[in-house]
């Protein structure tokens, strides 16, 4: 069995354990951007190397999974420190009716995701090579967004002064982070009150290997009014 397939079967399993059905074309193309992100790792370092087995639990399928906590009236979304292309790939493959753009200042990481959206033929994203908080950045995507997502790349203090110029007028902020969170969400609220309308936290718990989320991952989704 080649690593692909091998791939493929991991994922049918995790969504079928949790009760999730993806067509077989998305399953296909996950299992293809698995195996991208695995060749180029060993040239650049998208992921750390110890986390190359666990792949598609740890990175693949958690960064689908989000998709069943979105609302679903949303369309356009910006992915800020994207990395490899986490969350942002799996969630424009798991959910096609967004468009999206993924966005990280590190050049090279920016020109891999540039080449697994080319080859897993996805015309629903973009990649950028900016900094969200640069003037060319803002003029261009200013009002742009109703979803922010970031995987637990800053503080949800700092998550949300870059957002606010970028989203437009009601929209959400998701971001996937672990451990205790009471201090960063004090911050944030005491900031940026009058912005936050909701806050959600839900436990990224799933089967087999993670029932009572023993990983400690978490989605904090924040509906937001600019």
């Amino acid at each position: 069995m080649d690593l692909q397939e091998q791939y493929l079967r991991e994922l049918k399993k995790l969504f079928w354990e949790n009760s999730l059905n993806p067509d077989e074309y998305q399953l296909e193309r996950l299992a293809h951007f698995a195996h991208l992100v695995t060749q180029k790792n060993t040239r650049l370092n998208l992921i750390s190397r110890r986390d190359v087995l666990q792949i598609i639990e740890n990175h693949i399928f958690i960064s689908s999974y989000i998709a069943e906590y979105l609302p679903n009236k949303i369309s356009k979304f910006l992915d800020i420190g994207t990395g490899g292309g986490f969350p942002g790939i799996p969630l424009a493959i798991t959910r096609p009716a967004m468009r999206g753009v993924l966005v990280d200042s590190t050049t090279k990481k920016i020109e891999a995701v540039k080449e697994f959206i080319s080859k897993l033929k996805l015309n629903n994203i973009v990649a950028e090579n900016l900094r969200v908080e640069s003037e060319e950045f803002k003029q261009k995507y200013s009002d742009s967004f109703d979803l922010v997502l970031s995987r637990a790349t800053v503080t949800l203090n700092i998550l949300l002064r870059y957002s606010l110029p970028l989203i437009k007028e009601k929209a959400y902020i998701a971001t996937i982070k672990g451990g205790d969170l009471v201090d960063e969400f004090k911050t944030a609220e005491l900031k940026y009150k009058a912005h936050i309308k909701k806050s959600t936290i839900f436990e990224l718990s799933y089967k087999p290997s993670n029932a009572r989320n023993e990983k400690g991952k978490k989605l904090i989704l924040l509906e937001i009014n600019k």
